[in-house]
């Protein structure tokens, strides 16, 4: 597979269960810490709020989603790929179609998903910030990074 392999079209809502999963098994993998009930619990505001309310576009292959990013202004809501399809480039694809829409882009990444970082890191965003909580209270670090064009 290369990268032209890899169309982007924006979301529609019959995507959102395949987005969902997409969104459920990444998050696992990637945020462990977070612990499995609390991402179950967390699905369904993926499902009826986040998905619907942000401007979310879909890499596919073979027409079928293989990751996603939303989009709230110039703010990175969600970046997730198929846990099977990483590390094939498509999480820079969709990193460089939302930063030709936007110009730039701002986003908060756990500072312990250290895949992460090291990716956000390599496409060239720089952190802005870290706080010591997340968005919930939770005690889990995260960084604002920024990327400009």
């Amino acid at each position: 597979m290369n990268t032209e392999d890899v169309l982007i079209r924006p979301f529609e809502a019959a995507d959102t269960h395949k987005l969902s999963k997409i969104w459920f098994e990444a998050s696992l993998l990637a945020h462990p810490f977070i612990g499995e009930r609390r991402l179950m619990d967390q699905q369904a505001l993926i499902e009826e709020q986040y998905l619907p309310s942000a401007e979310t576009w879909v890499a596919t292959m073979n027409s079928q989603p293989a990751g996603f990013i939303s989009l709230l202004e110039t703010f990175i809501g969600g970046l997730f790929i198929c846990p099977d399809r990483q590390g094939l480039g498509i999480g820079s694809r969709l990193v460089s179609h939302a930063l030709t829409l936007k110009g730039e882009l701002t986003l908060e990444v756990y500072t312990q998903n250290v895949q992460a970082m090291g990716f956000y890191r390599s496409l060239g965003f720089q952190e802005l910030s870290r706080r010591s909580a997340d968005d919930e209270g939770y005690p889990y670090e995260n960084a604002r990074l920024c990327l400009m064009a």
